[in-house]
């Protein structure tokens, strides 16, 4: 596994880079964090909470990040990708607490040559589930022509 900085496995841009790190990976999983401070996205601090269904998007950025990683240990680039659907989005908390350290694993499920992914989802922190949820992804071959054609 090579170190792979946030900034440099996701087409974001800041402020919308939502997780900390990717912290492991393989062919076939990887797993990020994230700490919830008040400076984070989405933060609201009367309830000193991000609110859970922002999972959803920390979700993908780990997609996204474990995919560019392993596109860049092969020698191709970052590319984007499209969250197309999340099935089964179950949530087990009422936020994402202040201070909570956040780790978010990804296990493909499965990978169609069209660019159609699967992949299970899991929130933690420590030991307790937060939130889960198989998500489904879309990384066509030329995103810029899938872009202009939608248009």
């Amino acid at each position: 596994m090579t170190v792979h900085q946030i900034e440099d496995v996701l087409p974001h841009t800041a402020p919308m880079i939502l997780i900390d790190s990717l912290d492991s990976y393989d062919e076939e999983s990887g797993r990020c964090s994230v700490t919830i401070t008040p400076d984070s996205n989405f933060y609201n601090p009367q309830s000193q909470t991000v609110p859970s269904h922002v999972g959803i998007e920390y979700m993908a950025q780990s997609i996204a990040a474990y995919a560019n990683a392993n596109q860049i240990d092969s020698g191709a680039t970052v590319e984007i990708g499209f969250l197309v659907s999340s099935r089964k989005y179950k949530i087990h908390c009422n936020g994402f607490k202040l201070g909570s350290k956040l780790t978010i694993d990804v296990t493909k499920l499965y990978s169609e040559p069209n660019g159609l992914s699967a992949f299970e989802c899991v929130i933690r922190e420590g030991n307790s589930i937060l939130v889960d949820a198989k998500i489904n992804v879309f990384q066509p071959e030329n995103p810029e022509q899938f872009l202009a054609e939608q248009l």
